[in-house]
């Protein structure tokens, strides 16, 4: 294991901080008000406001263990970021990870909307969940498949990101993932994953998506540029393939004026989901942080 890793953890405790579970709703109050003030209008892709802001640490006094890393991924044909975000105060040897997908126009670096990072960190060290990290990696913006241009982000997380995770000493021996997360074209992605994980025999145990970019048109979807054609769209698109989408325990979290709101319902009505919630909000960090902790929470419940 890296001792870069190990000799972060090693600051804190389990101790350092008062085991309420009123601290993941002052997180998730806190990034609300800082997402308020900072995010842009709705747009397509993540919403965001910077990293580990003042708020949370002013409230929790901790923060995640995040390392980001440069990587070549053969199946994209270039360079690409790696960020993991790991809880303080826990063995990371062999720690349960899930694969964090962003948005259009995002990147490793923003995935962690809402504070995911934060809320994570106050789940475990209060002892909410279990303890589990994320792993981020750049996808670009192809909606996570095999794209005409040849650029290839589901064979780099089905077959490289294992790799990446295994050498870091996390996800157990062989690197698996045991859940993938994903907002707006993550969410979409993330579905995608499931499937294809089932499709190799080895289904996630848990699928989180936060305002999937479920579209319902060809027309809109096109303006895009993701796929090759309507056909290419319909035979991946997790709506029009909901019964190819594997066992995986699987959560849908979206804002009420969310843009992609019509195609969520259509999905939440005929998908067997875990959870399927819709509350007040639209596509911006502000919504996505009222959701982050009921989200951590889902995902601790499939770990192991």
């Amino acid at each position: 294991m890296d001792e870069g890793y190990r000799a972060a953890a090693r600051k804190f405790s389990r101790r350092s901080v008062l085991a309420s579970t009123g601290l993941l709703g002052l997180v998730a109050a806190g990034a609300a008000v800082s997402a308020g003030v900072n995010a842009a209008p709705d747009a397509d892709g993540d919403q965001h406001t910077m990293y580990g802001g003042p708020i949370e640490r002013t409230v929790l006094g901790i923060e995640p263990i995040v390392r980001t890393d440069r990587v070549y991924s053969t199946a994209r044909g270039r360079e690409v970021d790696v960020v993991t975000i790991l809880p303080p105060g826990v063995p990371a040897d062999g720690l349960p990870m899930s694969l964090l997908l962003h948005g259009l126009h995002g990147n490793a670096r923003n995935a962690a909307v809402g504070r995911l990072g934060d809320v994570l960190t106050a789940a475990v060290s209060t002892r909410l969940v279990q303890p589990f990290g994320f792993m981020a990696i750049d996808g670009g913006d192809n909606y996570w498949h095999q794209h005409f241009s040849g650029d290839d982000p589901m064979t780099m997380l089905l077959d490289e990101a294992p790799r990446w995770l295994a050498a870091r000493g996390l996800a157990g021996a062989n690197g698996e993932p045991f859940a993938c997360t994903g907002t707006s074209m993550g969410g979409f992605g993330a579905l995608l994953y499931s499937r294809r994980r089932a499709e190799r025999g080895r289904p996630a145990k848990a699928i989180a998506t936060m305002s999937p970019g479920l579209i319902t048109s060809w027309n809109e979807m096109s303006k895009r540029n993701a796929f090759a054609n309507a056909d290419d769209w319909a035979a991946l698109d997790p709506l029009q393939n909901i019964a190819k989408l594997g066992p995986a325990p699987t959560g849908v979290w979206v804002g009420d004026r969310d843009r992609f709101i019509d195609g969520c319902r259509q999905f939440m009505s005929r998908a067997r989901l875990e959870v399927a919630l819709v509350t007040p909000g639209a596509h911006t960090d502000e919504y996505w942080s009222t959701v982050t902790p009921d989200v951590v929470r889902f995902l601790g419940r499939h770990v192991g």
